[in-house]
């Protein structure tokens, strides 16, 4: 039998540039370039279509030469103290914090060499979440030119309530954490931008040994469900007959959400965790990160489309709203192999595993990155500083193919020398693999950026 192989950098058609190239030599086994593309498009309909994507948002910068793009034969000073470990995939190393995900190799690829234009905190996280700077506060207040462009959250939200997405349930688009910081700064990019307020996220905070912040949802004694649906369709035909009684658009849309709240105890459910067995909360770990991540998993097998997990709110390391920030500017190996390391690799590597327990990896992707990486030189206080020129990212799941490293970085993981990417790229992946195209972001109003990383296919 005949085997194509990989055929890496397709054309907008879907077709390689290199296929192009090898057509000719396929002429003569009798196969012409008809016969190449419906092959392709045979082996393509064989992916299932992603339905949903689950990101894993590791705030503050995680260092890729401690993770995923180790570099043993650099100099001692930029190196680190941590070695490579094998993983069942021939030639493919992650760092020894990371055994479990070591152990699963063949259920990710890994991107070592994604980049972009800045290294602030506040203007790479919207970057990062967006794929585009418009719009981004830095860290000394300015903004960047532009108006936000939605992240890829508020896009997926957007869409699917444009293809009939069911009422009644949860929003499309929840985020398992409180809005980001840098220092006293919110970050923009989290949200619905040029789409408006209505597309962003929904929010649910989660306190170890508390369990989920929910919103109030239970109704009081002297209201039934019949005179909570009366009085609901009073507001609405006020709101419709009485444009000047309309409320603000932040109010309405949470007017909604309560109400879908309440008359959706299967959406809550999803919620509660105790309801999983006390192994399986187990597995996850009992850090805030790791019940979030079974939270998201729990949320995806109910049908919603995107759900982002934030590591913490604030960059910086010491606890504060989650689990301490991956700004380690100094101490930062010890942290790692104290908290940040074992904390990653359990619950991501649940994750994968719950996921295909339950048939839903092949149609959830999980993606797994932060803001930008770290620099490789180690300062003079055991850290590293911000590096946003090359880092690495992880995606699992929704048809990708695991088992592999995409791009590379130079010796010393300071720039790359093989496939980069962008944030851009990222999102035009995640949006391709959803089944949105540049049809539907037209339509509401957005020009398609970045392209898709093929070769995760």
């Amino acid at each position: 039998m005949l085997s194509l192989g990989n055929l890496r950098g397709r054309t907008c058609g879907g077709v390689s540039r290199r296929a192009f190239l090898q057509v000719g030599g396929l002429g003569a086994l009798g196969l012409n370039l008809a016969d190449l593309i419906a092959m392709r498009a045979q082996a393509q309909g064989a992916r299932p279509q992603a339905k949903a994507v689950i990101v894993l948002w590791l705030w503050g910068g995680p260092s890729h030469l401690e993770t995923f793009d180790l570099k043993p034969d650099a100099p001692l000073e930029y190196r680190g103290p941590f070695e490579p470990i094998a993983t069942p995939v021939p030639g493919l190393r992650v760092c020894e914090l990371l055994p479990g995900l070591a152990k699963r190799a063949d259920k990710f690829a890994i991107l070592r060499a994604m980049h972009h234009e800045s290294n602030d905190h506040g203007v790479a996280g919207t970057i990062a979440l967006t794929g585009n700077i418009a719009g981004a506060v830095g860290l000394d207040g300015k903004s960047a030119a532009g108006a936000t462009r939605p992240s890829t959250g508020a896009i997926v939200g957007r869409v699917f309530k444009d293809r009939g997405a069911a009422k009644g349930t949860l929003p499309p688009y929840v985020i398992l954490g409180s809005q980001l910081h840098q220092g006293l700064k919110r970050v923009v990019g989290e949200g619905g931008g040029t789409l408006g307020t209505t597309f962003d996220p929904f929010r649910l905070d989660y306190e170890p040994g508390v369990g989920l912040k929910l919103p109030d949802v239970q109704l009081p004694e002297s209201v039934t469900a019949q005179r909570l649906g009366a009085r609901w369709d009073l507001l609405r035909k006020i709101d419709t007959t009485n444009p000047a009684s309309r409320p603000h658009a932040v109010m309405g849309r949470n007017y909604e959400l309560a109400h879908d709240m309440i008359v959706s105890r299967e959406s809550l459910a999803a919620l509660d965790v105790t309801r999983e067995s006390p192994r399986t909360r187990e597995r996850y770990g009992p850090h805030r990160f790791g019940q979030c991540c079974l939270i998201a998993r729990r949320l995806v097998e109910t049908g919603l489309p995107f759900v982002q997990v934030n590591w913490s709110t604030h960059v910086e390391c010491p606890e504060d709203a989650g689990d301490g920030g991956w700004d380690m500017h100094d101490r930062y190996f010890q942290i790692m192999q104290d908290r940040h390391g074992w904390m990653l690799d359990r619950a991501l590597s649940a994750l994968l595993d719950d996921l295909q327990d339950r048939r839903l990896l092949d149609t959830t992707m999980v993606l797994a990155v932060g803001e930008f990486g770290r620099m490789p030189k180690i300062n003079d206080k055991a850290g590293r500083e911000h590096w946003n020129q090359c880092y690495s990212a992880l995606i699992a799941g929704g048809g990708i193919q695991g088992g592999r490293a995409i791009g590379s970085s130079d010796r010393r993981g300071e720039h790359p020398i093989d496939r980069p990417a962008t944030p851009a790229d990222l999102g035009a992946t995640i949006l391709s693999r959803l089944g949105i195209g540049a049809a539907e972001m037209t339509g509401i109003g957005l020009n398609p950026m970045g392209q898709v990383i093929d070769e995760l296919f």
